[in-house]
């Protein structure tokens, strides 16, 4: 199989060694700016690179093309990649808003290739192993979910770049990184029915990423939601990029007759290859929750590249099994369309302060 690879931030970082690692021919990069084309394409041997990414999806021996530019630039790359007959692996979050969702779920329907979209850490170790004990029912019956992600600096904060244009809440912290937690969440429980949220920007200064320039931002850094699952549980999830000293992410879960938790530690934004998962359930010797000895096949091989790489590159086996079975593997469009109604349910709840159904939008 050979892949192009359009955008060179986490592209070089995780994208183009995950698919070089796996034995897929990385056969073209483009970027916005020619000149980081080329460094990526020197610094991964890479035969082809462009400043055009259209020109990129019209190579007639490239089978697949992997989109990881920013997601306000989804919708018209995935749409020109089904024009050109592609297999697609496009970046979270999906899309900027629910029609542009439904657009490209719709278009895929009409397809033979393989779509899908890179939630990788659903095989993260942790989350893979929890997935598995409450499909054996650890827990019982889900009665509620609390996850925290607070991160934030331990000296005086220095605004970050930002990629423009300014999405408001459609391009914050809650839909980059939030939605991987969403996404984990509907891989356990299935889907969310209802959403209310709150949404704060803190720290408005960040650097414009073209121009070098401080500017204002509406995008949130904070935020919190309460969800209802459609198997009648309920959960909070809430998170923030600039809380100082935060200490990372920790997932707990509460059933009818036992208890998970997956605790990460600073930076924690991610859950990490090497991840612990504890728990409790009736009829066990101790009151608390205890270290479960994580099942080897979770952990199939290291790679200390980055700490994201091995949770990519199973994916992207999953990718290529797709590809080699004329299927599309979750999570997919489909799957991609469903979480962004769920975003796109966080703002309404937020602009209108009220509880947001899912069948209502």
């Amino acid at each position: 199989m050979k892949i192009g690879v359009i955008g060179v931030g986490f592209g070089t970082t995780v994208h183009i060694p995950a698919f070089q690692s796996e034995g897929v021919e990385v056969l073209a990069v483009a970027a916005r700016h020619k000149d980081r084309a080329l460094q990526a394409s020197e610094e991964f041997n890479i035969p082809h690179y462009f400043d055009d990414y259209k020109e990129l999806l019209a190579m007639e021996d490239l089978d697949a093309v992997s989109i990881c530019s920013p997601h306000h630039l989804h919708y018209e790359m995935v749409m020109e990649a089904l024009t050109q007959d592609k297999h697609i692996l496009c970046e979270k979050p999906f899309a900027t808003n629910t029609q542009e969702a439904l657009e490209m779920l719709n278009a895929a329907k009409g397809s033979k290739k393989t779509l899908m979209v890179a939630h990788e850490f659903r095989w993260a170790p942790q989350r893979a192993f929890v997935k598995q004990l409450l499909e054996e029912n650890y827990i019982g019956d889900l009665r509620f979910l609390q996850a925290s992600l607070m991160v934030g600096p331990t000296k005086e904060f220095r605004p970050r770049q930002m990629v423009y244009p300014d999405l408001g809440w459609r391009g914050g912290f809650l839909w980059g990184l939030g939605s991987h937690y969403l996404d984990g969440f509907r891989h356990w429980f299935g889907d969310i029915i209802s959403i209310q949220s709150m949404l704060k920007t803190n720290i408005p200064d960040r650097f414009n990423s073209d121009t070098e320039k401080l500017v204002e931002t509406t995008t949130d850094d904070t935020f919190a939601l309460l969800l209802e699952f459609a198997n009648g549980g309920i959960g909070t999830l809430s998170g923030s990029s600039v809380m100082p000293f935060g200490r990372g992410a920790n997932i707990e879960i509460f059933g009818s007759s036992g208890s998970l938790s997956t605790p990460q530690e600073y930076p924690g934004f991610n859950p990490p290859p090497d991840g612990k998962v504890f728990g409790g359930k009736f009829g066990q010797s101790s009151s608390m929750r205890e270290e479960i000895a994580m099942p080897e096949q979770y952990i199939p091989f290291d790679d200390s590249r980055d700490h994201r790489l091995m949770a990519f590159r199973l994916m992207v086996r999953e990718f290529i099994q797709g590809i080699n079975s004329s299927t599309s593997p979750s999570p997919n469009f489909e799957d991609a369309y469903m979480l962004q109604k769920v975003l796109e349910g966080a703002v309404k709840s937020m602009e209108s302060g009220k509880k947001i159904y899912m069948d209502e939008m």
